[in-house]
């Protein structure tokens, strides 16, 4: 059995998820974790943030749900609107970074999102997975990361995400999925507790015996 992580690096919700997701893996060693990027901001949605009016209203609902921060420096970078968010950037970002240490995905997914929403990074930026990579400890990896990210190889990663998140039939982000062969259950959709992904994992585990 897995767990199967469908986000975005730009979805404000999925940055509200990061601390389930961060105690949920913490908890549970024994499973791995795929993180599989979506494509929330491609195509006719890449356009600046300006164009998306309800962003900071639910960033603050976000906020008071699950406690997620939203740093000065977030807040500066989006302010006169200008902003692009590009998930096919964040993606191939995603996957340099994951190809670096595959074990720690759910770990460096966090961390990218942390990057944006925190200290006001463009996922677009090649400087911000080498910056990520480093603050990972993963220094020796940090040069290799940001060179996979601008390679045509991210690209394919990155699309080979979205049509994985298409397969698995996701239809927002954050979802959450346990695999076990052939079975699949979504142990959250949106906003969750650990408390409450940990009874559904529960139920999904009791079930694979019943």
């Amino acid at each position: 059995m897995k767990l199967v992580y469908v986000f975005d690096a730009y979805c404000g919700w999925s940055h509200g998820f990061s601390a389930t997701l961060s105690d949920l893996a913490s908890h549970h060693p024994e499973l791995t974790v795929d993180v599989v990027s979506g494509g929330l901001f491609t195509g006719e949605r890449r356009v600046p943030i300006r164009r998306f009016g309800y962003v900071q209203g639910a960033n603050a609902k976000i906020a008071e749900l699950t406690g997620a921060e939203f740093g000065e420096a977030y807040e500066r970078l989006i302010a006169d609107g200008s902003f692009v968010m590009d998930s096919e950037a964040a993606a191939r970002g995603v996957a340099a970074l994951r190809g670096a240490a595959p074990e720690r995905a759910a770990e460096l997914a966090v961390a990218v999102q942390r990057a944006f929403y925190v200290e006001g990074l463009s996922l677009s930026d090649t400087a911000t997975y080498r910056k990520v990579a480093e603050s990972a400890g993963l220094d020796a990896d940090a040069v290799a990361v940001a060179t996979a990210f601008e390679s045509p190889e991210a690209r394919l990663a990155a699309e080979a995400d979205f049509a994985r998140a298409a397969g698995l039939g996701v239809e927002g982000y954050p979802t959450l999925l346990a695999v076990d062969g052939d079975r699949v259950s979504a142990l959250a959709r949106g906003s969750a507790t650990v408390d409450e992904v940990e009874r559904r994992l529960a139920a999904f585990t009791a079930s694979r015996t019943s």
